[in-house]
């Protein structure tokens, strides 16, 4: 793949996971699309009575301060329209597409409160319109573009997938990306695209700090293991860059255990741990068998 002016889409980039990814990609020089819903702070979401910060426009101009070049555009993942507007700008501007980050995920407050899923609201089951099939949308209309030279997308997963985590929506929405990333990698073998779902850890996100700010004696233990949301985007750099990229598609990969691999550090060099260590936690592989 050429290394030289890469173009990277990161959706859901208002904030938390997405914000970090498209910054650290763009501390690499490269041309940043930060998409997502909020325009200005009164569109962001609360938590308890805070307003969480972040808009598109802040994001991309994080990422042209970090050395890269932030377009910010407005996109709501479930609507298929925008999406394809969103890739038809990109096509019109730049040419081609390097790298998709699918990190769309309506991360609404009821999904972390405490109860069954039905004694959650029944809306909590249309994340999955923007959580699964905004990504697979997004990758549909990104896929023609990430054929002409090779390319990664990336689905910003979790172990959720493979753990109870929040109920079964959740669950669903991370469960779908990893076989997202390996099924598309079967269709994309022969095209020179790669693609990987990466579990991330905890994520020191506005989110979270809001979350330890007010429990703390809930979440206060994840300060010890929580990852930036820069980290991850320094470790889709490092695998984009690995001549040996479409050896790994279609994997399901531990971002800690990628990171180990190499050498990328999270903030003040330090080292988070991976799922698999501290809770024996890791993703399922998935049979060779190919029915078409």
């Amino acid at each position: 793949m050429d290394n030289n002016n890469i173009v990277a889409v990161v959706t859901g980039a208002s904030r938390g996971a997405g914000r970090g990814i498209a910054i650290a990609l763009g501390s690499y020089g490269c041309t940043v699309y930060v998409t997502g819903r909020s325009q200005k702070p009164e569109d962001a979401p609360k938590v308890g009575d805070t307003r969480l910060p972040g808009t598109i426009y802040e994001t991309a101009d994080a990422v042209t301060a970090a050395g890269g070049k932030g377009i910010a555009v407005r996109v709501d993942q479930a609507d298929d329209d925008e999406i394809k507007a969103l890739f038809e700008q990109v096509e019109r501007e730049q040419g081609k597409l390097d790298i998709l980050v699918n990190n769309a995920f309506p991360n609404l407050p009821a999904m972390t409160q405490p109860g069954n899923f039905w004694e959650k609201p029944l809306d909590l089951v249309d994340m999955l319109e923007v959580g699964v099939r905004g990504n697979y949308v997004a990758s549909w209309y990104a896929a023609p573009l990430l054929m002409k030279n090779g390319g990664l997308i990336v689905f910003t997963s979790a172990s959720g997938a493979s753990h109870y985590v929040f109920g079964p929506v959740y669950g669903a929405h991370k469960a779908s990306l990893d076989k997202f990333a390996a099924d598309m990698a079967i269709d994309f073998r022969d095209q020179g695209v790669a693609c990987l779902s990466i579990w991330m850890g905890s994520l020191l996100t506005e989110r979270m700090q809001a979350m330890i700010d007010m429990e703390p004696d809930k979440y206060g233990y994840l300060k010890d293991v929580l990852e930036t949301p820069e980290f991850t985007g320094h470790v889709i750099w490092a695998l984009f860059r690995d001549p040996e990229l479409m050896a790994r598609s279609g994997q399901t990969i531990i971002g800690a255990e990628a990171a180990l691999e190499y050498g990328v550090k999270d903030a003040s060099e330090r080292q988070p741990p991976s799922y698999r260590e501290l809770y024996g936690v890791y993703p399922r592989p998935q049979f060779e068998k190919i029915i078409r």
